[in-house]
C-alpha cells in the first residue's frame, strides 16, 4: 500500500495536460515516419536484390533478423508489460487476480490459438492442392510401371538416364512445394501483423490516455526506434511472402498508422470520459491484451520463423556459412530490440 501512495505522489508531480498533449502530437508524427522507414526498408531491399544471385540469401538473412526482433519484442517488451499491469497493487490485491497467474495463462491461450489458426490454414492449403497433383516418387513409379506393362522398357530407360522424366517430375514437385510455401508465408505474415497490431494499439492507447509528461517524454524517442526494429521484423516477413504491390503497401500502411491511431483513440477516450490509464480496469485490459499478443508472437517467432528456416530450409543445410550468418542476424535482431527495453 505504501508503494501505491509513493507512485501516486510521483505521478501527481509529473501531471501536465498541456505538455503531455504537445508530446503526444510530436510522437504521432515521429512514430508514423519511423514506422514507414522500418517496415519499408526490408521490402525495398528485397525488390532491389530480386533477380540477382544473392537475392534468396539476402532475404533469408533479413528474415532471421526479423525473427530475432519479433521474439525479443514478445519476451522482453510485451510479456513483462503484461505481467506488470496485472501485478499492479490496484489489481493484484483483489480477487481473482491475486489468486492465479493470469498473464501466463492468457499467453498460453494466445500460443494455442496461433497454433489452431496455423494448423487449420495449413490443412486448408493442402486440401486445395490440384487434383492432378501426385508426389514425385509416385509419378516416377507409375510411369515406370506402366512402361513395363507395355513392354517398352528399352525406350524408357534412355529417358531416365538422360534425366528427362525425373527432371520434369521434380520441377513439377518443386513448383507445387514453392506454391505451398508461399501460401504458408503469406499466412504467417498476416497473423504476425495481427499480433503486432494488438501490441501497437495497446502502446498507442496507453500513451494517448496518459497525462504524465515524465513518462511520455522518454517514450517518444524509444518508441521511434522500437517501431523501426519491429517494422523491420514484419517487413522482412512481408518481403519473403511475395505479396503484390497493393497488398504490400496496405500492410505497410496499416502497421505505420496503428500506433498513431491508438494515441488518437486514447486522447479521445480521455477527453470524453476522463478515463484514467492507471485505473484497475485499464490495467486489466492492458495486461490481458498484452498477454494474448505475446503468446501469438512467441509462437510465430519460434515455430513459423526460426524453426521453419533453421530446420526446414534447404539453403541452411547446403551452405553452412549461411547458417552462421543467419544465426548472427537472429542474435543481432534479438539484441537490438532487447536494448530498447532500457527506455521503453
Amino acid at each position: 500500500m505504501a508503494s501505491c501512495l509513493t507512485d501516486a505522489t510521483r505521478e501527481l508531480s509529473c501531471r501536465d495536460s498541456r505538455a503531455a498533449t504537445q508530446l503526444k502530437l510530436i510522437s504521432m508524427v515521429v512514430i508514423f515516419f519511423t514506422s514507414i522507414i522500418g517496415i519499408s526498408s526490408p521490402v525495398l531491399l528485397a525488390r532491389l536484390f530480386q533477380g540477382k544471385p544473392i537475392y534468396e540469401k539476402a532475404l533469408l538473412v533479413i528474415k532471421c533478423f526479423a525473427a530475432g526482433v519479433i521474439l525479443s519484442t514478445s519476451l522482453v517488451h510485451v510479456l513483462p508489460d503484461a505481467f506488470a499491469a496485472l501485478s499492479d497493487c490496484q489489481v493484484a490485491t483483489h480477487h481473482p487476480w491475486k489468486d492465479f497467474p493470469f498473464s501466463g495463462l492468457v499467453t498460453l491461450i494466445g500460443a494455442l490459438l496461433a497454433l489452431l489458426v496455423d494448423v487449420t490454414a495449413t490443412s486448408h492449403v493442402h486440401g486445395n492442392k490440384p487434383s492432378n497433383y501426385t508426389p514425385i516418387g509416385t509419378q516416377e513409379e507409375t510411369s515406370i510401371d506402366s512402361s513395363l506393362e507395355k513392354k517398352t522398357k528399352v525406350k524408357v530407360e534412355p529417358q531416365i538416364e538422360l534425366g528427362v522424366m525425373p527432371v520434369s517430375c521434380h520441377d513439377g514437385g518443386n513448383k507445387e512445394q514453392e506454391e505451398l510455401a508461399k501460401l504458408k508465408q503469406k499466412l504467417v505474415s498476416q497473423v504476425l501483423e495481427i499480433g503486432i497490431i494488438f501490441h501497437s494499439v495497446i502502446i498507442g492507447v496507453t500513451m494517448g490516455m496518459s497525462q504524465n509528461q515524465c513518462t511520455i517524454r522518454p517514450l517518444v524517442a524509444a518508441l521511434a526506434f522500437h517501431q523501426i526494429f519491429e517494422g523491420m521484423g514484419l517487413g522482412g516477413c512481408i518481403a519473403q511472402a511475395g505479396f503484390g504491390l497493393g497488398t504490400t503497401s496496405y500492410m505497410c500502411f496499416l502497421f505505420s498508422v496503428t500506433t498513431p491511431m491508438g494515441i488518437v483513440m486514447g486522447m479521445v477516450v480521455l477527453s470524453v470520459t476522463g478515463y484514467n490509464d492507471n485505473s484497475p480496469s485499464a490495467l486489466i485490459l492492458e495486461g490481458l491484451l498484452g498477454s494474448l499478443s505475446s503468446g501469438v508472437l512467441i509462437y510465430m517467432a519460434l515455430v513459423d520463423l526460426i524453426a521453419a528456416d533453421f530446420f526446414h530450409n534447404k539453403m541452411m543445410s547446403s551452405e553452412p556459412w549461411i547458417t552462421k550468418v543467419s544465426y548472427i542476424a537472429l542474435v543481432l535482431g534479438s539484441a537490438s530490440m532487447s536494448v530498447l527495453a532500457i527506455w521503453a
